[in-house]
């Protein structure tokens, strides 16, 4: 059964269509990324989906349908910049955060050890660079073991070496099977950390489905010989190119899934022809996220 189902979700403000029939699905495990330019309804969603605003119309349901406390407490959010006592340490500050959340004795180390944090501990908040006080939220939402968690561009604003540290700490509370719902702009980002994406534009979903399905990274591989018609006969008849065209003396083929440009060489060679020209290019992960968000 899937943790999130959202079925024809629509937000208007006016004339302004920020959700237009939105409809996808979120397995328990998955990281989910939630993929689109700024403005493209990424952040209205993940508020509708937290009760934060409530939507013009369709639905959405969480876990088995349950509503309310009971639900809410399942799940964990970063929307904004996060917001602590400055004074007081991570200690201190994740304490109160247990206390609002009614859930007493919080296993504090655990949680800073997930973070990279233990070693700041006794530091005052106010001593914390951006990607600490982003890594210490990431600790504040999982007090109570939530089930889901939802992160709202979590590397905004943060240096290289922030976004890093911050990927790694996501990828390790995806490791203990927690279903992680993130919104970003980035696509480095998303490719990095997200097992499946949905491909949102100005509110409409262009594309959804595995992250190397919707968004691969498969080479192209071109090829010349000097019998180019028989070894364009030759790749034709085999299930090794899902597309072959031709430019002057040189085929381009792109490969099927889980094939590699050693294969055609190797066919080649089999069928008594020999390649004077084999090079794999690869089309960058951009070039094919904009050509879906064109179309």
């Amino acid at each position: 059964m899937p943790v999130l189902t959202v079925r024809n979700l629509a937000k208007n403000y006016g004339s302004l269509a920020a959700l237009d029939g939105l409809s996808l699905s979120v397995e328990q495990g998955q990281v989910f990324g939630l993929l689109g330019p700024n403005g493209s309804g990424k952040t209205t969603l993940l508020a509708i989906l937290l009760e934060v605003i409530h939507p013009s119309g369709g639905s959405f349901t969480w876990f088995d349908g349950g509503e309310g406390e009971k639900v809410r407490r399942r799940i964990g959010a970063l929307l904004e910049t996060p917001n602590f006592y400055p004074y007081l340490n991570a200690d201190q500050n994740l304490s109160l955060v247990a206390s609002i959340k009614r859930r007493p004795n919080p296993p504090i180390d655990e949680l800073l050890d997930l973070v990279q944090l233990r070693d700041r501990r006794r530091s005052a908040y106010k001593t914390y660079s951006l990607g600490m006080k982003q890594r210490l939220a990431l600790a504040a939402c999982l007090v109570g073991g939530p089930d889901v968690l939802i992160l709202d561009e979590p590397t905004n604003g943060l240096d290289p070496e922030g976004m890093v540290e911050m990927r790694q700490v996501i990828q390790k509370i995806a490791a203990q099977g927690k279903t992680i719902i993130l919104a970003s702009h980035i696509l480095d980002e998303v490719e990095k950390i997200c097992s499946h994406v949905a491909i949102i534009k100005k509110g409409k979903l262009l594309a959804t489905g595995a992250m190397g399905s919707i968004l691969s990274d498969q080479p192209t591989v071109e090829v010349g010989a000097t019998d180019i018609e028989n070894l364009y006969r030759l790749l034709s008849s085999v299930p090794l190119a899902r597309k072959i065209s031709r430019q002057e003396n040189r085929l381009i083929l792109e490969l099927e899934p889980g094939r590699i440009p050693e294969e055609v060489n190797r066919l080649a060679f089999e069928h008594g022809i020999v390649l004077d020209h084999l090079v794999s290019k690869r089309q960058s992960l951009e070039t094919e996220f904009l050509e879906i968000t064109r179309k």
